[in-house]
């Protein structure tokens, strides 16, 4: 019997150390995958936001066109360096995504402004409305 155990030793411990090498490695795959998400996501957002902060900034410096795209994709590139390394978007991309956070961020601008525009209009026209009915 021992002699068995002793024969088939070498071969089950050879058995054993491919199944834990295979394990570790998956293990490590699948912890690269999960946190390297997490990262990504954490640099997307990252990059959103100083997208959106360099859109206020032009839009607060009342810059237009290419001028307010430059500065855009200049605050976020200053601003979220690792972000930019992480994610390598293209200088298209990044023009790209500029654009759009402009368009946002004015248009959000706008419907502030129109909104609080009509308030004021509406309180008037209560105001004279019950000025008229007294």
């Amino acid at each position: 019997m021992d002699s068995i155990i002793s024969g088939a030793m070498p071969g089950l411990l050879e058995a054993l150390s491919v199944v834990l090498t295979g394990l570790i490695g998956w293990l490590a795959a699948a912890a690269k995958k999960k946190w390297g998400i997490e990262i990504e996501a954490r640099q997307r957002e990252a990059l959103h936001w100083a997208l959106h902060t360099g859109a206020e900034l032009a839009l607060k410096q009342q810059l237009t066109g290419k001028a307010a795209i430059d500065l855009v994709v200049a605050y976020a590139m200053r601003s979220v360096p690792d972000a930019i390394k992480g994610l390598a978007p293209s200088s298209d991309v990044l023009t790209d995504l500029a654009k759009v956070k402009l368009e946002q961020v004015a248009s959000d601008k706008l419907e502030g402004l129109v909104g609080a525009g009509v308030d004021k209009l509406t309180e008037a026209l209560a105001r004279a409305t019950a000025a008229a009915v007294c």
